[in-house]
């Protein structure tokens, strides 16, 4: 087991808890100890939820350890089920139920004999999944449960609408904008002359997901939530899906036409182009920016993209294809598909990175000395201590990235949003150049750590004030090109006379 003081991806139970607290009245039951149960205030700080966040903690005391927990989990969840009458209770397993290998399956079949709603396990293993894999497989089995229901009542939808129509699946509590990217895709659906079906799970009836089935075709923003839902339910009742994820001018015309594909084949004769265009000229200023002065200053820069499959694919494709930024790195935690991420960005990058070490991304980044940084908020703090501005793109994130303004990633606004993102990343170098020349900085000590915590190298009094006379905007590359330099000749105390060495050396 490995000691991890940050994680991308959180454990498998986070993302079965945010598939049940983004339906609607669902309740989740969580066997843990104490401690484990930090998801209810971190959705509702995030989230800035009024309400309580439908979740109990089943808590793992030396009552429980000494005795069994059977009793006590059967009556949490007879209890919830009197007092919230909840449609559903899912029972999530944790690393601590696993560790006790307790019969949970057994648990809820007990305990369904005494509640009016539906109980069900979440089928994730601790040992295997992470949070974003257990949120996808706790989606499927969810929609999998009610169609199997509604098959046995004979209460499955099996006509279509009559209009295009289409189902929404991924958005979820805790996702990347994904509020705004939901009301921006139903706006898109509204202007194609499309019927939003059901968004599920995002408060979605779990009643509602007998209807699943009416819809023309599904739509899957996101790579990491949904896509297994979608192929279930294309394998099983023939329903198309299309997982292009809507993110820049490019990619956002490549879904819109895919769309009209499967409209096609189901026998209605549409045609997008005239809207694609028109939205592209008028609505998005991303086409016009990057023919613009502006963008032309950063043609040729340098950037390096990380976070989860989704955004850090998209954001590449941008970079390099929309705006002619040198991506120099494009990165993924999701190790579990990086074949497609590989398949994505490989033409649009000079490297490719697949971890979930966030040392070995930030070592990378010192190395690589991009002029910009898109990624999490991990490589934010990453771009803090070197000095590089960075761009929020993806989870994990912080609370400011949960924007109350509208926001959205997807559709043509979106095109406008990641515009001013990264405009703004890479000109906020040259602002804080600028208040350095004019006195807008108070003079702060060098941190003389490398990005990494086992660095060995110590800078004297003499080399950190000469160090701080340094420009900030410049200031990183030099001290690291410095210790670069130190290291190579095995030196363990950087001097003025070692700086001057380094610099003649290197040219800085």
């Amino acid at each position: 087991m490995k000691l991890a003081y940050w994680m991308y991806a959180g454990p498998a139970h986070i993302g079965t808890l945010r598939i049940a607290s983004s339906f609607h009245n669902v309740h989740a039951i969580m066997h843990a100890p104490l401690g484990d149960d930090y998801f209810n205030v971190m959705r509702s700080m995030l989230e800035r939820e009024r309400n309580f966040t439908p979740v109990t903690t089943s808590v793992v005391d030396r009552n429980v350890l000494a005795r069994g927990s059977q009793e006590k989990v059967i009556d949490n969840i007879v209890r919830k089920d009197q007092e919230e009458s909840p449609d559903l209770i899912v029972l999530t397993p944790t690393c601590t139920s696993s560790i006790l290998q307790e019969d949970l399956g057994n648990f809820v079949e007990r305990a369904q004999m005494d509640t009016k709603g539906d109980v069900i396990l979440a089928d994730v293993n601790h040992y295997r999944y992470n949070e974003l894999q257990a949120a996808d497989r706790t989606l499927h089995q969810i929609v999998k449960f009610y169609l199997d229901k509604a098959k046995k009542k004979c209460e499955l939808a099996i006509e279509k609408t009559e209009n295009p129509s289409v189902n929404i699946i991924g958005i979820s509590t805790l996702g990347f904008h994904a509020k705004h990217d939901c009301t921006e895709l139903q706006k898109l659906m509204k202007d194609l002359g499309i019927t939003v079906n059901i968004i599920i799970p995002d408060q979605a009836s779990v009643h509602d997901l007998k209807n699943l089935t009416k819809a023309w075709f599904n739509l899957v923003p996101y790579r990491e939530l949904g896509l297994s839902v979608a192929k279930y339910l294309d394998s099983e009742f023939d329903i198309p899906y299309v997982d292009i994820t809507p993110i820049g001018v490019v990619e956002t015309a490549k879904c819109i036409r895919k769309i009209q594909q499967i409209i096609n084949t189901q026998g209605k004769d549409v045609n997008f182009e005239d809207y694609i265009n028109k939205q592209t000229l008028y609505v998005s200023e991303a086409a016009w920016f990057s023919r613009s002065i502006d963008c032309q200053n950063l043609t040729g820069k340098r950037a390096v993209v990380f976070g989860d499959n989704t955004h850090a694919a998209a954001m590449t494709k941008i970079l390099a294809r929309e705006m002619g930024i040198h991506v120099v790195l494009a990165g993924t935690y999701c190790k579990y598909d990086a074949e497609w991420f590989r398949e994505q960005v490989g033409d649009y990058c000079s490297e490719i990175l697949i971890s979930e070490d966030n040392g070995e991304i930030a070592n990378t980044i010192a190395r690589l000395e991009p002029a910009a940084i898109f990624g999490t908020q991990m490589e934010r703090h990453v771009g803090k201590r070197l000095n590089i501005p960075c761009g929020v793109i993806a989870s994990p994130i912080h609370i400011q990235n949960f924007p109350i303004g509208y926001k959205p990633f997807v559709g043509y606004e979106g095109t406008n949003q990641i515009t001013d993102l990264i405009y703004n990343s890479f000109t906020l170098g040259m602002e804080d150049h600028l208040l350095e020349i004019f006195g807008g900085h108070d003079t702060k000590e060098m941190i003389t750590k490398g990005i990494s915590n086992n660095s060995d190298l110590a800078w004297n009094k003499e080399a950190q004030v000469e160090l701080n006379k340094i420009p900030g905007f410049v200031r990183g590359k030099v001290k690291r090109n410095t210790e670069k330099f130190a290291r190579e000749r095995n030196c363990s105390e950087i001097t003025l006379e070692l700086m001057y060495a380094a610099k003649e050396a290197v040219g800085t």
